[in-house]
């Protein structure tokens, strides 16, 4: 993963991905650099002992800690341990990040898609939603299509053993959104015709 600001924008790229985030207050603009590339504990690694950051370089001290921005971002609902600790969507929907998709200003009008596709991956597991709306609320389609994803039925072979490998889904999940260990029911679910109902 690679970040950086630009015009007043952070910059991150994870693999073939690129997307921007603008920074409000000074607050975000360090706690981007320091988590979203590995899990960290619940209560946010300090910089001085995250392995990342040099404790004895003068800039230590002009960086603000995780805990002090991403303590007042969502977190219902994570599992103890894994990603950066913020739901991210729910951040989004309540205003207190507002990111942008593009590096342009005045920002082009990228229109949000609200579509869901269901992947049936023909296995014992639920079927797979994956919600547009919440992607292309943070990212162009550009960011997908066509190099990681073909936008077209059958065109696209994807498997857990790719996405686990970081490509597909893994391109995000597990380096800047939730990880894959946070649960297969948060992208495997969808009920399958066939399956009975339990209490």
């Amino acid at each position: 993963m690679c970040m950086r600001i630009v015009g007043g924008l952070l910059k991150a790229s994870v693999g073939g991905l690129t997307f921007y985030v603008e920074i409000i207050g000074r607050a975000l603009l360090v706690t981007f650099f320091a988590v979203l590339s590995w899990p960290v504990a619940a209560d946010w690694t300090p910089l001085a002992e995250d392995g990342i950051h040099d404790p004895t370089g003068p800039a230590i001290h002009e960086l603000q800690e995780p805990r002090e921005v991403l303590s007042q971002l969502p977190r219902q609902g994570i599992v103890s341990g894994l990603g950066n600790q913020v739901r991210w969507i729910h951040a989004l929907e309540s205003g207190a990040i507002k990111p942008r998709r593009s590096r342009i200003l005045p920002e082009p009008n990228i229109p949000v898609l609200d579509m869901d596709i269901l992947l049936d991956l023909r296995g014992s597991m639920r079927v797979v939603r994956f919600p547009h709306k919440a992607h292309t609320e943070w990212l162009a389609c550009a960011n997908c299509h066509d190099e990681i994803f073909i936008p077209k039925i059958g065109a696209n072979r994807i498997s857990m053993y790719n996405i686990l490998n970081g490509e597909q889904c893994g391109r995000c999940h597990g380096a800047v959104s939730f990880p894959i260990a946070e649960g297969c029911p948060l992208c495997h679910s969808v009920k399958r015709p066939e399956e009975k109902e339990t209490n």
